[in-house]
């Protein structure tokens, strides 16, 4: 009886360490997208417009990270379906980098662009290292990743027709304020990884 218990301890631990790092490399890898988007829109290979478009995707990434974060686990299953949606995410930066249509990487509309892509990085990598030290459940990440994809939504509608107005970028940043508030409350509440 007590092998039997100390063995499902041990694979109920291994479990959750197959998820907490599953869920630590998925957010990273939302991190490196976001990064590539960025260096994409600064050198000029990616216009506003797509830009734009790349981060609807995001957004579905997001949302479905939230969708099958929700319960607190992810599954094979589940991290298999964020996988697909991120490759298809990765071929679609890849595509728009080398389609040879470039924009200008120092228009008003691109460098607004740029500063929303460059916060979705900072946010992400806040939220990776919440689930790298501990301090982030997947509670946490769930609710997390769903800001992060209206974010993203937001940047989409800003940038859909090839400029992001003053305006638009305000209310882009009113909502990242928001979600930076929400990342700090969630990273240093007593919620923890256990």
């Amino acid at each position: 009886m007590n092998r039997t218990l100390i063995a499902t301890a041990l694979l109920a631990g291994a479990a959750f360490g197959a998820s907490a790092q599953t869920v630590d490399s998925t957010v990273q890898r939302d991190v490196n997208q976001q990064t590539r988007i960025e260096q994409g829109m600064q050198n000029g290979t990616i216009t506003t417009r797509e830009g734009a478009q790349l981060e609807r995707q995001e957004s579905t990434v997001d949302r479905l990270q939230q969708r099958e974060l929700r319960d607190g686990t992810l599954s094979t299953q589940d991290a298999a379906r964020l996988r697909a949606a991120q490759n298809q995410t990765s071929r679609d930066i890849s595509r728009a980098n080398n389609n040879g249509v470039n924009g200008n990487p120092l228009s008003a509309s691109s460098q607004r662009e740029q500063q929303e892509v460059q916060r979705n990085i900072n946010q992400e990598n806040r939220i990776q290292a919440g689930v790298a030290n501990g301090g982030l459940n997947n509670h946490e990440v769930s609710r997390l990743e769903g800001s992060q994809a209206r974010t993203d939504r937001a940047e989409y509608r800003a940038g859909w027709n090839g400029r992001v107005s003053q305006r638009e970028e305000e209310r882009v940043n009113n909502r990242d304020n928001r979600n930076s508030y929400r990342i700090h409350q969630q990273r240093w509440d007593d919620q923890k990884r256990k």
